[in-house]
């Protein structure tokens, strides 16, 4: 069942974040049966299991020194129930798949990850995966009616929304009002979802985002919602950034399916983007035409004085066209010079709506003083803002001055009352600064919740619950210290990041 051949395991030894870590094995099981055994073998023989989908996820949950357990193509069973609004899919399933299967029943998976195309089920649970839709969506977590797991002791269990028997731990009184201290942002995936777990008392609001630490996931019951008829939307410039900001608020009020930002930053790389210091693409989904139509027009009235740049689409394929230069913005990043890297080192910080002007000035100015260029963009209206990295490796200290940055982002965000993680997921990149966000008493609560289900630490270890040795810039894919792989796998891997081809069965690069 596990595969150790030398190539193999290189070609499982990257996903998309910044890491290069040389996997002990690699293990594709067939089924859940398969699955258990596996749990089971690894409980006897004490080794680290680090279940993985695509390989998409940025911050290094799903590369490790265990064995890789490959849950990408296997798992691909889908039945989508009309009646129900329901779709059981297997982890491999992706959420394009869901989609085009509920789309002849007028249904859908609201939320959207920008990674739909190749993000499978089991991985989107993983992270609480989230995209441009959650501003009036939600990430994917209350989408999730039942959960298909293996624990830790080799138990395979259904895990259904509200059900009150099989938890593995509890919140007592003396520990509930913990969860108060968590930061008040619209979206976070950074450590266990005890602020979520303490409303409801349901345990899959625990496991979602779990990152694989607490069980396998190998099926998903999505809850799925109708379509809206109608479509309109804008793409709204600003000669700054304060004019952004103050947009922001005015525009959620409005109630928009999505609402994204795309700094100037980011923009540069595009040469058809409007030459803006901010643009701000918004959608509105409405029961007709008129009432999509009205709304974009209320949007452009009511912010005449403050914008630069006004483009409008009133249905889809006007849409399609006017995010088109959302689309472009990371192929145009991966098309950048051999010595310069694109490095999703800061990529997921979330403040509040109100804390996202600020966010993006301190961003920006931060990389100005540590010399790294950044892309900045993101989903303005839930002030969530990704950043990829863009240093020249072949600078001396550039190492030292990513981490600097790190530092200084973090304490950023601190001071912003934000989170690390908005949708990415905490994985080993953010494991070490939690912390310093939650407090001592709210990690030990993480603690125990990964020790109540999985008491031997097989599941993922060093993610959420930092490593001893937890360092945010060790193990990079990049740079002379960077893990030795054969070449030919080494320049497939890059391709892979480069076309964002994370669909490629993995053992396809070894051969």
């Amino acid at each position: 069942m596990l595969v150790t051949d030398a190539r193999v395991r290189a070609a499982y030894a990257e996903g998309a974040g910044i890491y290069r870590i040389l996997p002990a094995a690699v293990a594709i099981p067939e089924n859940q049966d398969d699955v258990v055994a596996l749990v089971r073998q690894a409980r006897e023989s004490h080794l680290a299991l680090i279940p993985r989908g695509a390989g998409s996820g940025m911050p290094g949950g799903n590369v490790g020194n265990g064995v890789i357990v490959d849950l990408s193509a296997r798992f691909s069973d889908l039945v989508v129930d009309p009646h129900g609004r329901t779709a059981r899919a297997g982890a491999s399933v992706t959420w394009a798949e869901v989609n085009a299967a509920a789309k002849p029943y007028g249904l859908r998976l609201p939320p959207d990850p920008s990674s739909g195309a190749f993000a499978t089920s089991g991985g989107m649970v993983a992270t609480n995966a989230a995209g441009p839709r959650t501003v009036r969506y939600g990430s994917l977590r209350p989408w999730v009616q039942a959960l298909e797991i293996v624990e830790a002791d080799g138990t395979a269990r259904v895990v259904e929304r509200g059900a009150a028997r099989g938890k593995r731990f509890t919140l007592t009184p003396d520990t509930r009002h913990l969860v108060s201290r968590f930061p008040k942002t619209r979206k976070n995936s950074s450590g266990y979802a005890l602020d979520r777990f303490a409303e409801t008392g349901d345990e899959i609001d625990l496991l979602v985002g779990s990152e694989g630490t607490l069980a396998i996931v190998t099926a998903v019951h999505w809850r799925l919602d109708p379509i809206p008829p109608d479509v309109a939307g804008a793409a709204l410039g600003f000669a700054d950034l304060e004019s952004m900001a103050e947009a922001v608020p005015y525009l959620v009020s409005l109630k928009p399916s999505a609402l994204e930002l795309l700094d100037e930053s980011l923009l540069q790389f595009v040469p058809e983007a409007p030459k803006v210091a901010c643009l701000l693409l918004v959608e509105f989904e409405r029961e007709s035409a008129a009432a999509a139509r009205g709304v974009v027009g209320d949007a452009v009235r009511g912010l005449k004085q403050s914008v630069s740049h006004v483009e409008t689409a009133v249905n889809r394929a006007g849409l399609e066209k006017l995010w088109s230069v959302r689309r472009e913005a990371s192929p145009a990043l991966a098309r950048l010079p051999p010595t310069q890297r694109s490095l999703q080192l800061i990529e997921d910080g979330c403040v509040p709506v109100d804390a996202l002007g600020a966010y993006v000035a301190g961003l920006r100015a931060a990389a100005d003083r540590r010399g790294i260029p950044v892309a900045i963009f993101g989903h303005a209206g839930d002030g969530h803002v990704h950043v990829n990295t863009l240093p020249d490796t072949t600078r001396d200290g550039w190492r030292e001055a990513l981490r600097g940055l790190f530092d200084e982002v973090t304490d950023l965000l601190i001071r912003l009352r934000g989170v690390p993680s908005g949708e990415h997921g905490v994985g080993r990149l953010r494991a070490g600064i939690l912390e310093r966000f939650y407090g001592p008493e709210v990690m030990q609560l993480f603690r125990d919740v990964k020790r109540a289900y999985d008491p031997l630490s097989i599941f993922n270890p060093g993610v959420i619950i930092p490593a001893s040795d937890w360092s945010p810039v060790t193990a990079l894919k990049v740079g002379a210290g960077a893990a030795a792989i054969p070449e030919d796998i080494a320049t497939r891997l890059r391709e892979v990041e480069r076309s964002a081809a994370w669909a490629t069965p993995k053992l396809e690069l070894a051969h």
